[in-house]
């Protein structure tokens, strides 16, 4: 069957239904319409905002899907019968849930309720069917690496939206085909699903299948896994056992909101009361194998391209941790590069050389712009007396 004309006839099945005003069970049809429009649009996420019309995200930037605009408590009466009961006690408690949500033959989304003004608005994500082969990634080479490590804790940091879960899924895609491994999964809610290829893959979702991050890590280290996956380092104790787990033999990958390798360890050791930061540096230096950062840049070609930072652990770099000299982190990529580190000068050098990012993009993001400077002269003369 033509994909296209399967989607096409989702999406007038769904605008063929009859808005309810029934119970809030049976009350998603304007969302489900949306969402299907999300769908055939190609669009990454639908944005519910009071005072906007209804818009999704299309390839970095934001289209109207709909003319007139949306208040709070339309918003809030349209999403909350979406979600699960977990998320919806989230949400009576605090003014803010995160939740998945199942269309049939459509697809699966996340979904964020929040407030903002004092009103209720929604940021909701469509989540691939088909888990990404690393490949298909677009990634700088040598991240493959990150899937043949046997133990310790690797990070994958980024601002939100720039690829960082979408990374995460695709390494343990790649051990999954190639390896005979025990792994576990704990996330919130849960986005790529997993099939058992070689590796036995347990997927537990917050919310559904245990109360919270910590709770649910302790009961996956009683489970023998070989590999511990925590979709987010969200609060200190999670940390605290992950960091436990990794430097007790487990491999363990996770993500974290930041920018750069030395804002991702300090955004772990900060987190914790200024009298435990000196004790955490230490076993996060004995406990950190890898720390990768990634962003998202519009490509010369259309859609957007990953750029990415990569530092494999040595001696100096858990050295620097431990005394909380993190501003050497730079250094200790270029000193490692043998062992497959990488600047994002480097990945942004190399994208920009073949022509599928702009060089005026590549140096608004640069960490360290003098070195991306640097490097895009001699780029230049090298391409110059080649020629």
């Amino acid at each position: 069957m033509d994909p296209s004309r399967d989607l096409d006839r989702i999406v007038s099945e769904l605008n063929a239904r009859p808005e309810t005003d029934g119970d809030e069970s049976s009350d998603t049809a304007p969302l489900d319409r949306w969402l299907a429009a999300l769908v055939a649009k190609g669009g990454s996420d639908l944005l519910l905002v009071p005072g906007a019309p209804v818009c999704i995200l299309h390839e970095g930037g934001v289209r109207n899907i709909e003319a007139e605009p949306l208040s709070g408590s339309e918003i809030e009466a349209i999403v909350l019968p979406a979600l699960t009961p977990h998320a919806l006690q989230q949400y009576r408690a605090g003014q803010i849930a995160d939740s998945s949500y199942r269309i049939s033959d459509l697809g699966r989304f996340r979904i964020n309720l929040h407030r903002e003004r004092g009103q209720a608005a929604a940021a909701i994500r469509a989540l691939p069917a088909k888990v990404p082969q690393l490949s298909e990634l677009r990634l700088p080479a040598g991240i493959e690496t990150l899937s043949h490590l046997q133990r310790g804790l690797v990070l994958i940091g980024g601002p939100a939206g720039s690829g960082k879960s979408t990374t995460l899924a695709a390494l343990i895609h790649e051990i999954n085909r190639r390896d005979a491994r025990h792994i576990v999964t704990i996330e919130d809610p849960i986005e790529y699903e997993h099939a058992h290829v070689h590796s036995v893959i347990e997927q537990i979702e917050i919310g559904t299948d245990a109360p919270d991050f910590p709770t649910a890590l302790r009961a996956a280290l009683r489970q023998a896994p070989d590999i511990i996956v925590v979709g987010e380092m969200r609060d200190i104790e999670t940390m605290q056992i992950a960091v436990a787990a990794a430097e007790t033999g487990h491999l363990v990958l996770s993500t974290i909101h930041t920018t750069d390798v030395a804002s991702t360890v300090s955004r772990i050791s900060d987190s914790f009361p200024v009298e435990r930061q000196n004790t955490i540096r230490q076993e996060l230096a004995m406990a950190l194998t890898a720390v990768l950062t990634q962003i998202l840049l519009p490509c010369k070609t259309g859609g957007r391209m990953p750029v990415a930072e990569l530092l494999m652990m040595s001696y100096g770099a858990r050295q620097h941790i431990r005394h909380n000299a993190l501003q050497h982190l730079h250094q200790e990529i270029t000193l490692t590069k043998k062992k497959g580190s990488f600047t994002m000068e480097e990945s942004l050098v190399k994208l920009v050389s073949q022509g599928f990012i702009e060089r005026e993009d590549a140096l608004l993001c640069a960490i360290h712009p003098d070195d991306l400077e640097i490097l895009l002269k001699a780029e230049t003369q090298a391409r110059s007396a080649r020629s």
